[in-house]
């Protein structure tokens, strides 16, 4: 399936939960870009897009089941809901475990392993920073603990006007 189709299916998924679907919209949006500026290789940019599309997969469930959507039981949650709904979708079995991985560690910040998870946490901070309208102060700070990427840092800086 093509990311396109798959965007379809979370769209369908969110059952119109408008702030899900921008939400996953503005990180894949972001993960794309950077993923390219960084000049990933087809499969991984594919896995990292896959991932950004599907990070908060377990949004509705955690909202329903704890009353909020804490990092740590989306990431619990989300793992098993991301396979299959990835499965459900014909995607590759290796495809599906590195983007499960990622999903299920999107809020874990210490254990960043792989430029797709790199990218995939950078791209998810620039959508929540902008959503909730983080201090410069927070900004600068995760830009400089966590920020790795070139074209993250160009990110963060162009859209926040950090200087």
């Amino acid at each position: 399936m093509t990311i396109a189709e798959i965007m379809e299916k979370m769209i369908e998924f969110s059952n119109g939960n408008i702030h899900d679907i921008d939400h996953f919209i503005r990180v894949w949006t972001y993960a794309k870009t950077i993923g390219e500026l960084e000049a990933l290789d087809e499969k991984t940019q594919y896995i990292l897009e896959l991932s950004a599309i599907t990070h908060d997969i377990a949004c509705p469930l955690c909202r329903e089941k704890y009353g909020n959507t804490d990092g740590k039981r989306q990431e619990e949650e989300g793992v098993p809901l991301v396979k299959d709904f990835l499965s459900k979708c014909g995607v590759d079995d290796d495809v599906i475990e590195r983007a499960a991985y990622l999903v299920g560690h999107h809020h874990s910040l210490n254990e960043i392993s792989g430029i797709d998870y790199q990218i995939l946490i950078e791209a998810d901070y620039i959508a929540n920073a902008s959503e909730n309208s983080y201090s410069e102060h927070n900004i600068r700070n995760f830009a400089d603990k966590f920020v790795k990427t070139r074209s993250g840092k160009m990110l963060i800086s162009r859209i926040f006007m950090l200087n």
